[in-house]
């Protein structure tokens, strides 16, 4: 099917009291994996490039690859920019035809985060693409965002914010971190109830990977609607590669370890999907 917004696949997973999953893509092995892994489940899922992966290929590229992926697909496919780091980046993702938008202006000024979200949401509400903000620094090191420490999202801040900005989402900040954590991470997950009390929106939890699924599953019972995997599936397709070179040095097919890097990517997608409980919601 055509791809579709994240609007209609998140507001039915907050009425449903579960999630969906976002999977940040490198490739298109990645991106084959996430949505088979979606297929087998029967679930909605929403694909992800951030701005840094960008860099690598742009947005019509990836554009391209995911298009033709949720065309031939039977489960509800989004396209979402992850971490947009400017109004430019946004916009170039939506002409390409993104459809879900992320502008994260938390390393701003309250103030200027609220004019940088307001300026995007306004552009991209004219043409039904929602977008996704963050309030509350979420901590860590992914690509090119890092963050000193993990950050903390005041209730009335997020309500003042959603008001003025006129957003679809928010990423909240309960004590998580992009990237490998280092040691177990200490979340404050009455904080999402707090919030949720406060505004009506869906909110999206960063730096899932490394979290344990009884926490997600919380998490996600207090109100989280969208969690994002990333490291965890760069680390499955990364080892799949290099187990399969260890085992044969010989080997000079790319599709030979590719293929065994997008399955060992496909496992994981799966484990996510049931934990966020989106299995069985296409």
């Amino acid at each position: 099917m055509p791809l579709v917004t994240a609007k209609e696949m998140i507001l039915a997973a907050q009425k449903g009291k579960y999630a969906v999953g976002a999977f940040n893509i490198e490739n298109m092995e990645m991106a084959q994996a996430v949505i088979s892994a979606a297929e087998e489940l029967r679930s909605p899922v929403i694909l992800q490039t951030t701005s840094s992966t960008l860099k690598y290929a742009g947005t019509d590229i990836y554009f391209g690859v995911v298009q033709a992926l949720a065309k031939n697909s039977n489960v509800p496919v989004a396209l979402h920019l992850d971490h947009g780091n400017g109004f430019d980046i946004c916009m170039k993702a939506l002409r390409s035809g993104y459809t879900s938008i992320m502008i994260d202006g938390s390393h701003e000024s309250f103030d200027e985060n609220i004019a940088l979200t307001r300026k995007v949401a306004e552009v991209c509400r004219s043409v039904d693409i929602p977008v996704e903000a963050e309030l509350g620094r979420v901590g860590g090191k992914e690509d090119d965002i890092s963050s000193d420490g993990p950050g903390y999202t005041d209730p009335d801040e997020a309500a003042d914010f959603v008001s003025k900005t006129g957003v679809f989402s928010l990423a909240i900040g309960i004590g998580t971190s992009h990237g490998v954590y280092e040691g177990p991470p200490v979340l404050d997950k009455t904080r999402i109830s707090r919030i949720a009390g406060k505004i009506p929106n869906p909110l999206v939890l960063h730096g899932t990977s490394g979290i344990p699924d009884g926490d997600v599953r919380e998490c996600i019972s207090r109100g989280i609607c969208k969690v994002n995997y990333a490291t965890e599936l760069r680390i499955a397709f990364s080892d799949g590669v290099k187990d399969y070179l260890k085992a044969d040095p010989s080997v000079i097919d790319p599709k030979k370890y590719l293929g065994e890097a997008r399955r060992r990517v496909i496992d994981t997608v799966k484990n996510r999907i049931i934990v966020c409980g989106s299995d069985g919601k296409a």
